[in-house]
């Protein structure tokens, strides 16, 4: 299978913005066993500026853009560092693309990005992808790495994208606050009454909630590809998900629902 997998800020730091070490090491190591076995994997990886913040001792997550974006400058330096080094570990080699809005709407930046995505992929690398926050403005910003994960996926054809959060999938009320909430496993259409199971925002340091997640989805089924929403803290779920396991929340991409 082709397979895009997001990764969150909430997966790969901890509260304080500082890297997760055994998370992060262990999705690296996932990942290669899956390539290993003949799966095309690519990464969409939050985090740039979560880490910025942790590696230059910042109290929160800044406000002002300037502050973002170089954030975002340190803190993807640093999160390059740690793919390549934990990537190569198991022979595999990366390759750093940012993103911005322009790049998938202008159709000769866009055909620019398809061809090298599938050059990359014949080539066996293992493409890793960040929105390019250190120019993204409102105007140009895809926003969300849920969305850029679901632009990638469709821009690739893949077969699946698997959203990894700080959540187990979608409920029918927010976990958080409702005991009785309970895991939906399938989702066939975005029907008005899942869309509106859509909370806030998630965790402080990062910008995903379950409405960009849903936008994810709307992007993937209408293209034909699964996508899986599932809790990040058990990278090993990858391996249950290229199995066919149910794991998380899957929405079924319309030509697999159609049949």
């Amino acid at each position: 299978m082709r397979i895009v997998v997001k990764v969150g800020t909430s997966t790969l730091t901890h509260g304080t913005g500082k890297l997760n070490i055994r998370r992060v090491e262990k999705l690296c190591k996932v990942m290669s066993d899956l390539k290993n076995a003949g799966h095309e994997l690519v990464l969409v990886s939050s985090g740039a500026i979560a880490m910025g913040v942790g590696k230059m001792n910042l109290q929160s997550r800044p406000t002002d853009m300037p502050t973002k974006q170089a954030a975002a400058a340190i803190g993807q330096c640093e999160l390059m560092y740690i793919y390549d080094k934990l990537f190569s570990e198991y022979h595999h080699t990366v390759a750093q693309i940012l993103l911005t809005g322009s790049d998938v709407e202008d159709p000769q930046r866009h055909r620019n990005f398809q061809n090298t995505m599938f050059r990359l992929l014949e080539m066996g690398a293992l493409p890793v992808i960040n929105e390019n926050d250190t120019v993204a403005t409102a105007e140009i910003a895809v926003g969300d790495n849920d969305t850029l994960g679901a632009i990638v996926a469709v821009n690739i054809h893949a077969d699946l994208l698997v959203l990894m959060s700080d959540i187990e999938g979608l409920y029918t009320a927010d976990p958080h606050q409702d005991p009785d909430a309970t895991l939906i496993p399938l989702v066939r259409a975005l029907t008005p009454e899942i869309l509106a199971l859509a909370g806030g925002s998630g965790s402080d340091l990062g910008t995903g909630g379950m409405v960009t997640k849903l936008k994810a989805a709307k992007l993937c089924m209408e293209s034909g590809c699964d996508m899986i929403i599932t809790n990040g803290i058990r990278p090993d779920d990858l391996y249950r998900i290229a199995d066919g396991e149910d794991v998380g929340t899957r929405f079924l991409g319309k030509q697999e629902a159609a049949q």
